[in-house]
C-alpha cells in the first residue's frame, strides 16, 4: 500500500476510534464480515466483544475499546482510504485494519473466547437444571 494511503488509513482510524458506536453499526459490521474472507470470523469476534461490552457483560480497557470501535467503524464507514466500490482493493484496506486489530488484541480475544465458553457452560448447566 502506498505511503499516502497508510497515512489516510491511520488518520481515519484515529478519528473513528474516538466516536461512539451503536447497535446499528454493529449490525452493519456483521453483514460486512463476509467480505473480509479469512478475517471474517475474527472480525465477528470483535463485533461480539463490542456488543457484550456495550451491554455490560464483558469489560474492555479503554485502549482495547478504541481499537475495537475504530476497526468496526472503519469497516462500516464509507470514508475509507480506498473506497469499497473499487473491486478487490476496496476491501484490502479493511482486511489490513482488521488484521492489525486482531494482532494487537490477540490476548484480549483469547480472554473473550474463554469468557464466551464459560458463559456457554453456565447456560447449558442452567438448562439442564430446569429439565
Amino acid at each position: 500500500m502506498k505511503a499516502i494511503n497508510k497515512v489516510r488509513i491511520t488518520r481515519l482510524f484515529k478519528q473513528l476510534s474516538a466516536k461512539n458506536i451503536n447497535l446499528t453499526d454493529l449490525d452493519q459490521a456483521e453483514q460486512r464480515a463476509s467480505f473480509l474472507k479469512e478475517r471474517g470470523e475474527d472480525f465477528k469476534t470483535l463485533v461480539a466483544m463490542c456488543r457484550d461490552s456495550i451491554k455490560g457483560r464483558y469489560e474492555l480497557d479503554k485502549w482495547s475499546v478504541s481499537v475495537v470501535v475504530g476497526t468496526i467503524l472503519y469497516v462500516v464507514s464509507p470514508l475509507d482510504a480506498i473506497p469499497d466500490l473499487v473491486p478487490v482493493l476496496g476491501w484490502l484496506d479493511d482486511v489490513t485494519i482488521v488484521g492489525y486489530a486482531i494482532n494487537k488484541l490477540s490476548n484480549e480475544i483469547i480472554r473473550y473466547r474463554n469468557f464466551q465458553a464459560e458463559n456457554l457452560i453456565k447456560v447449558e448447566a442452567t438448562k439442564s437444571e430446569k429439565q
